[in-house]
């Protein structure tokens, strides 16, 4: 008998212990109306933005760091890609124009961030470049911005310091020769760039989590899709994928008070139906980006959300729809590693 109760108790154990059903576990959240649609218009925000012709390693994104955060790249050594794209502060420097390494040089166009844009179609607010490949270099060589020569100066200033060349070495291991070259230099701040994405509580909202919205928050989400900011802010980056007037029911400077009238995308492609054409920016981390538009021209997030209203969408929105709509925009911040925060 006293066999026979061990023998239960052991079976009792055995079923107590079994695990749980495997599927049951894994069953995705049901989703509200809201979260479907969103999730329509927004997909899944990767965890990189991976490009097959430079793929991502360690020693590649750790060489890009090192290059993003260093001031050799400039004329007098006084300004680094983070200078003007200051990762502690959501990747901009919060200037309407940023100064360049020759004292006295500034800017043109606002400075935007670096974080989430390898998701973009294009880099510059006129798409000059293709990609963060191609962007990297620019300011390098920029006279307004770091001001070197040309690319021989900076591989000739990497090629003197000798833990570039190690870590050169290590991140292009199929560069025999000489692995410090202008391709690769590119290639690796790019490779950090496509690491700085930024999920926030509304990534975790899309995946299911309905009370990672509050209720003004959900609102305000409605809003920016019935009013139909969802025309030009959608994908995983709110943005970034096409160009688009600015000033379509109005000209943009009447409500911007701009001092210049920038004409966009037809400056670089001589194409008169590309006046005033500039590339979507990302929402993401966007309370934090002031000030804004391709010229810096309004500080506050608020008065910048009226005037897309007005001139972009031909709507009139009331201040309690303009709470509601930089409420949801507040719920697009991310986190920034502590890391990428300090020098």
């Amino acid at each position: 008998m006293k066999n026979l109760l061990i023998i239960f108790l052991f079976l009792g154990l055995i079923a107590g212990c079994k695990p749980k059903n495997k599927d049951a576990e894994e069953k995705p959240a049901v989703l509200t109306e809201l979260q479907t649609k969103a999730k329509t218009f927004f997909g899944e925000l990767p965890k990189l933005a991976e490009n097959p012709n430079n793929p991502i390693t360690s020693e590649k994104v750790l060489l890009g760091k090192a290059l993003y955060f260093d001031p050799i790249l400039s004329k007098n050594k006084t300004q680094s890609c983070n200078t003007c794209h200051n990762l502690a502060t959501y990747g901009v420097d919060n200037n309407q124009f940023s100064p360049g390494d020759k004292k006295g040089t500034i800017g043109g166009r606002n400075s935007p961030t670096t974080l989430n844009a390898a998701l973009h179609v294009a880099q510059f607010w006129d798409g000059r470049a293709p990609d963060v490949e191609a962007q990297a270099g620019g300011p390098v060589l920029n006279p307004v911005e770091m001001g070197l020569s040309g690319e021989k100066e900076a591989i000739d200033r990497l090629s003197a310091e000798p833990k570039y060349k190690d870590m050169f070495a290590k991140a292009f291991p199929e560069s025999k020769d000489n692995p410090i070259t202008w391709e690769n230099l590119t290639k690796a701040i790019a490779a950090f760039e496509r690491k700085l994405i930024t999920p926030s509580r509304f990534d975790d909202y899309l995946a299911g989590d309905d009370k990672a919205l509050n209720d003004i928050e959900k609102k305000g989400l409605q809003l920016f899709i019935d009013k139909g900011c969802i025309a030009c802010h959608s994908g995983p980056a709110l943005g970034g994928g096409t160009f688009q007037k600015f000033g379509v029911y109005g000209d943009y400077w009447k409500e911007t008070g701009s001092k210049t009238i920038d004409e966009g995308k037809s400056a670089v492609s001589k194409n008169e139906a590309e006046k005033n054409f500039f590339k979507v920016p990302s929402m993401r981390n966007v309370t934090k980006t002031f000030p804004y538009f391709h010229d810096g021209s309004v500080t506050d997030i608020r008065e910048a959300v009226r005037i897309m209203g007005k001139i972009q969408l031909n709507s009139s929105l009331t201040e309690e729809e303009i709470d509601q709509m930089v409420a949801f925009l507040e719920t697009l911040t991310g986190e920034v590693p502590e890391e990428l925060k300090t020098l």
